[in-house]
């Protein structure tokens, strides 16, 4: 395994509207979390650790062998809790830190590093994340996923819940076919360097992220830059309701049968 120049940071908190408890829901004999952690620790980087907002999330963290800090239990967002982690762990700022969601069981180790090193390979930026291409007009229209376009050299241009780019011909006829070349759905995972992830949360939010329910347009909007990686297939499933978890539940005890065989 090559080692990743990187550390990867896990949010993780208790408290959630649809699934109460989430960090901690069991897949197949482990929690959630530690499942993120493990899959995290096949990209090679040099740490996996947990951001957790509870004493409950680290003792699970820690009888599964995964590195664990306790972070304050009132922060508003995912990016104040990695803020913390960064300062409780001694980070350099140009440390580089990638940021996977605590919901995520079934990410891709190569996305991980690919977020990481796009980053190491564009010092002008502060930022990294990832896209892939849309096949379908109804995911094209559909407000809830995110689209992404980007310059020249792959930096994020705007993010946005409207079709993106705009397909000035096609969508004169009516929209039955998506744009050449075709548009891109972001993905929520983000690269940063530790610097300025400590500096992010101070920064006032922007009016477009407000519009938009984006955060990530703050970036922009204060005149930084997020540099994309473009991956050739689309993430695994993350878990956000209960129906999701029955959904993940269900591959994890498929492959825990099949490795049992």
């Amino acid at each position: 395994m090559t080692s990743l120049d990187c550390t990867v940071l896990i949010p993780a908190r208790l408290a959630s509207t649809r699934l109460p408890d989430k960090p901690l829901a069991d897949l197949a004999g482990v929690p959630m979390v530690v499942r993120v952690a493990q899959r995290c620790r096949e990209a090679g980087a040099r740490a996996v650790v947990v951001a957790a907002d509870s004493p409950r999330i680290l003792e699970a963290c820690q009888a599964h062998g995964v590195d664990a800090v306790l972070t304050r239990a009132d922060h508003p967002t995912g990016s104040d809790r990695l803020a913390e982690a960064c300062t409780l762990l001694g980070l350099d700022g140009r440390d580089i830190v990638v940021n996977v969601q605590g919901d995520e069981p079934l990410i891709d180790p190569a996305l991980v590093a690919a977020c990481a090193e796009r980053l190491q390979a564009h010092p002008e930026c502060v930022m990294s994340t990832a896209a892939h291409t849309i096949d379908s007009v109804e995911e094209y229209l559909n407000p809830n996923v995110v689209k992404v376009v980007t310059d020249a050299a792959g930096r994020a241009l705007y993010f946005s819940r409207a079709p993106m780019p705009w397909w000035r011909d096609g969508h004169a006829q009516g929209v039955t076919a998506l744009p050449d070349p075709a548009p891109l759905r972001h993905i929520g995972i983000y690269g940063y360097t530790a610097g300025f992830l400590r500096r992010f949360p101070a920064l006032p939010p922007a009016p477009l992220e407000q519009i938009e329910s984006l955060e990530q347009l703050r970036v922009l909007w204060h005149g930084e830059r997020i540099v994309v990686h473009l991956s050739p297939q689309r993430p695994g499933p993350g878990v956000d309701t209960p129906e999701d978890l029955a959904r993940v539940r269900r591959i994890f005890e498929q492959r825990s049968s099949a490795n049992t065989r």
